[in-house]
């Protein structure tokens, strides 16, 4: 078995999370691609979010329906920080023969140096790095870069757009949007 793991905020999942998860379903013959929203990330402590709650429900609503895709809330149960590290043990324990890929964006692989073990990490997982068309990556040695299509989208922009009473239609699926105003997030 073959399983990317997909983590992050997801503050909220967009199209330009859901279209790269699909170019590394399909460029690394993957099974899966396991979406973990994380509960806090250490780097980015203090960084106000939806409550976890409405991120899951939120990152549920964004695979549903597409059987490559499941959501995952080991982190949020584990509850605290979340460390990569612990989710790719948990998920070697699960799962002793799978083949596992860590599938992380250029900002994020920049930072790996400063994650808790990242040496065990290279040794849980392959590390895979999502780059956007045409983005110029400076990659950390021992990880496989994966060009990705170029979504101009980010979960920021998408936050600000709420904020400001502008659409957000084509940024999330209508069921994202729709439970965002539902439950009055980012405004």
């Amino acid at each position: 078995m073959r399983i990317g793991i997909f983590g992050g905020t997801f503050d909220p999942p967009h199209v330009g999370h859901w279209l790269a998860a699909v170019d590394a379903v399909e460029a690394l013959a993957l099974d899966e691609v396991v979406w973990v929203p994380a509960a806090q990330q250490p780097l980015k402590a203090g960084v106000s979010s939806a409550d976890t709650a409405h991120r899951l429900a939120m990152a549920r609503l964004m695979v549903l329906g597409d059987t490559r895709f499941r959501v995952d809330a080991v982190e949020l149960e584990r509850g605290g920080l979340s460390f990569t590290v612990d989710t790719l043990r948990a998920y070697r324990e699960r799962y002793p023969d799978a083949a596992l890929f860590l599938l992380l964006g250029r900002d994020a692989a920049a930072s790996l140096p400063k994650w808790r073990e990242p040496e065990v990490i290279r040794e849980l997982a392959e590390i895979v790095v999502l780059t956007r068309g045409g983005e110029a990556a400076s990659l950390p040695s021992g990880v496989r870069e994966l060009p990705t299509r170029r979504v101009d989208v980010s979960a920021t922009e998408i936050r600000e757009r709420v904020a400001a009473g502008r659409s957000i239609r084509g940024f999330v699926p209508d069921a994202v949007a729709a439970y965002i105003a539902a439950h009055g997030l980012y405004q």
